[in-house]
């Protein structure tokens, strides 16, 4: 029970990593509010919660919104009194080379990748400052870190991602509150079954080559994710802040 009475808040927590994250930190004691626009999958995550003995608390609320983001902030102070760890989960990939994305998409992806980090943080943190602790955790990517063809917004939104972490982990030090960045590689997330390998023109092809960015030779399960961010927030990592952690395989090592 490392996280007991710990709040937890989870963007991002109906589908995937989020959803693995949020399950691990109820199981190991805390408070756990997740947060998505579609209320059947968090519905989905609280009753699987309940079945496995514990229960979780869910708001259906969009993150690229700031009273939304105001709104989640001040509903879990009300109720559990404190924010204690934060993981900004919640994002989107909409491919595209640089000169083929279009506005639209451009605005989109980085409404939720960046300005809902930033949003989500901005109302979380003072209630962090107050009781002088507090762990944030930003999901990044790999290729936030490097290169990628074809996805011009999701790296540059996934890079602005990694940054923000590095700048946060300096302005709330002091306040001995931790923000650490996870960069994962390719996951089995609905982001890649749902979106990448539904685009694919070839299934098979898309798969092996996913897998050939990786030394491992695979791609990750969320839950292989999720054990990384529950590190992160863990006290046994009380010395690591403004880090970027890539969980994948091997990748950056290539």
């Amino acid at each position: 029970m490392r996280f007991k009475d710990r709040t937890v808040i989870v963007t991002g927590g109906g589908t995937g990593i989020g959803k693995e994250a949020a399950l691990m930190f109820a199981e190991e004691g805390a408070n756990v509010v997740i947060i998505g626009r579609r209320v059947e999958k968090l519905r989905e995550v609280e009753i699987k919660s309940r079945k496995l003995g514990f229960e979780i608390d869910y708001l259906a609320k969009d993150i690229s919104d700031e009273d939304s983001c105001k709104a989640i902030a001040e509903y879990v102070i009300k109720k559990y009194r404190r924010i204690d760890i934060l993981i900004n989960n919640a994002g989107i990939l909409l491919p595209g080379a640089t000169h083929e994305t279009s506005s639209e998409d451009w605005d989109r992806t980085f409404n939720v990748n960046v300005r809902g980090t930033w949003l989500m943080s901005k109302y979380a943190v003072p209630a962090m400052i107050e009781q002088r602790y507090g762990a944030i955790v930003n999901i990044s990517s790999v290729i936030g870190l490097k290169g990628f063809k074809g996805a011009a917004a999701y790296c540059a939104s996934k890079g602005a991602v990694a940054q923000l972490t590095r700048s946060m982990a300096l302005e709330y030090a002091s306040y001995h509150i931790r923000v650490n960045a996870v960069c994962p590689g390719f996951v089995e997330t609905p982001l890649v079954t749902e979106g990448y390998l539904k685009r694919a023109k070839d299934k098979n092809h898309a798969i092996e080559f996913m897998n050939s960015l990786h030394p491992l030779g695979r791609i990750a399960t969320p839950k292989e994710i999720a054990h990384a961010i529950l590190f992160l927030c863990d006290e046994k990592s009380s010395f690591i802040t403004g880090h970027l952690l890539p969980v994948d395989g091997g990748w950056t090592a290539s």
